[in-house]
């Protein structure tokens, strides 16, 4: 199976390249989202792809939506190359396992985040005001501790290179509508409640995560990416214990290795050792691996 850092298909416009998705114009109501191998940490995209990255994020958002379809509609037209549109054929092998052809929706202006244990920059914020983004919390937390209740905290979406930002629900009410929030609030904490669920039967803590959705007319889809490596901290159960970070199966490995480089986290980043690119691959194939019950045999 092919390392794909970058496609560039002239049978149909380009119309966004982000840190991981190419996304191109199949048809007035459809897109191609092709998952390419790209590495990004703190919002900066590595120079060395992380192989076949692409193929375990997509093959692990495609295992959700499917277990969460009885919980919201998805924007996943076909996941075979041998249904995407004929032009694409001769990049069948590119395309096999990383690509899905979806219905266009318009994405909603907020991440929908869970946080179902505190940690990352919810902990610092809990350290400095005794909240996680305007959500009062009891004193004398732990670090990596499991919240009574998860908690629902949207941000804003950043252009590419820059910072999403934390907002509260007050702020999120006035750019959605205070119908329009309840409803993926709802969604949000059902989905992440359910995943939570099955992950832990699996040996696996979620521990935060985060979701998008968008609008096909006045239908509300779950589209992008679902509880991957890439957008949730996974942890093992075995061995959990508050009071410290945790050990997990997503990109936090590779921020660890980069926090401890001389980088200021501005392009352009240090460069991976292959050690680094291989484990950062295994913890992702490893998550798949245990969440699914599935060999990849990448």
């Amino acid at each position: 199976m092919q390392v794909v850092k970058q496609t560039a298909f002239t049978e149909f416009p380009l119309r966004s390249r982000g840190k991981v998705r190419d996304i191109y114009e199949t048809g007035p109501d459809t897109l191609l989202i092709v998952t390419t191998d790209r590495m990004s940490a703190f919002d900066v995209v590595m120079a060395e792809p992380i192989p076949h990255k692409g193929v375990i994020l997509n093959k692990i958002t495609l295992f959700w939506m499917e277990k969460f379809a009885s919980l919201v509609d998805n924007h996943i037209l076909a996941a075979d190359p041998k249904d995407f549109p004929k032009a694409l054929a001769k990049h069948a092998d590119l395309l096999e396992g990383r690509a899905v052809l979806v219905r266009k929706a318009k994405p909603l202006p907020i991440e929908c985040i869970v946080r179902g244990f505190i940690t990352g920059s919810g902990w610092k914020d809990y350290l400095n005001t005794g909240q996680v983004c305007g959500h009062a919390l009891p004193e004398n937390l732990k670090e990596s501790e499991k919240l009574a209740q998860p908690l629902f905290t949207p941000s804003t979406k950043a252009d590419l290179g820059q910072h999403d930002e934390n907002i509260t629900l007050e702020q999120a009410k006035a750019v959605l509508g205070p119908e329009l929030l309840a409803q993926v609030e709802s969604l949000t904490l059902g989905i992440y409640g359910q995943g939570r669920d099955y992950a832990a039967t699996r040996g696996i803590l979620i521990a935060d995560t985060k979701f998008e959705f968008g609008l096909a007319g006045d239908t509300l889809l779950l589209i992008d990416e679902v509880l991957t490596p890439d957008s949730s901290r996974f942890w093992p159960a075995a061995g959990y214990a508050p009071g410290k970070s945790q050990p997990s199966f997503d990109k936090q490995y590779l921020r660890d290795w980069l926090s401890a480089q001389p980088w200021d986290k501005t392009p352009p980043p240090p460069a991976l050792p292959a050690e680094v690119i291989a484990q950062t691959r295994n913890k992702y194939l490893e998550a798949y691996e245990i969440l699914t019950g599935e060999d990849l045999s990448l």
